[in-house]
């Protein structure tokens, strides 16, 4: 099949899964996932599973960054924050769903070639930034909504501190072996949608070398 085949596909997939925000599959349907993994695994790019990337990352499988970004409820006005930007696969997707996306990677050659593979692909409205992503990226706050893209122990006072009172704040929560994908609300709330396994976070926030 081709890659654009491979795309429609894998929306029929999400919504098997259980994945029914029609924006969420629109917008997953429109990225190429292909551009966003290692040349030498493009055949595999639409596998429902993690790959590797580089530095001791992976970008989620498709399942998880549907089911994320569905949870993260993005609207067309949304400023939003991504922790753990990776190859940039999962800024492109809320790229077409929110106003703009801050997204932090603390690993400068995945930030670099996120930032020109974005480019290149007329995502605009993305901003990499290189950097400690633990505590959230304060010069652009508030933000309406964020998503924590690696393990985290928690979510940090800072970090949390930057969403907007009505925003939402969606991580894996846990230690470094297993975590559970956590929506937190602004009034404090939380709702757990069940287990998840990540690449830990690193940083003053997250998890120690």
């Amino acid at each position: 099949m081709s890659f654009a085949e491979d795309r429609t596909a894998l929306v029929r997939a999400l919504e098997r899964s259980g994945i029914a925000d029609r924006r969420v599959l629109d917008a997953m349907g429109r990225v190429p996932r292909e551009l966003f993994v290692p040349a030498d695994l493009r055949d595999d790019a639409y596998a429902d599973h993690p790959m590797p990337i580089g530095e001791g990352q992976t970008i989620s499988q498709p399942y998880i960054v549907a089911r994320m970004t569905e949870l993260l409820d993005p609207r067309p006005t949304d400023h939003v924050l991504e922790v753990g930007g990776g190859s940039g696969y999962q800024a492109a997707v809320l790229a077409s769903l929110v106003r703009d996306v801050v997204t932090v990677e603390r690993h400068e050659p995945l930030a670099r070639a996120a930032a020109e593979r974005l480019r290149e692909l007329g995502y605009g409205n993305v901003r990499v930034v290189v950097g400690d992503g633990s505590e959230g990226y304060g010069a652009e706050a508030p933000y309406d909504k964020i998503l924590i893209a690696a393990a985290a122990p928690e979510i940090s006072d800072k970090l949390r501190a930057q969403c907007a009172p009505h925003g939402r704040v969606v991580a894996p929560l846990g230690d470094r072996q297993r975590q559970e994908l956590v929506v937190e609300f602004g009034d404090g709330r939380r709702e757990r949608y069940g287990g998840v396994r990540f690449v830990p976070l690193r940083g003053r926030a997250g998890f120690t070398e």
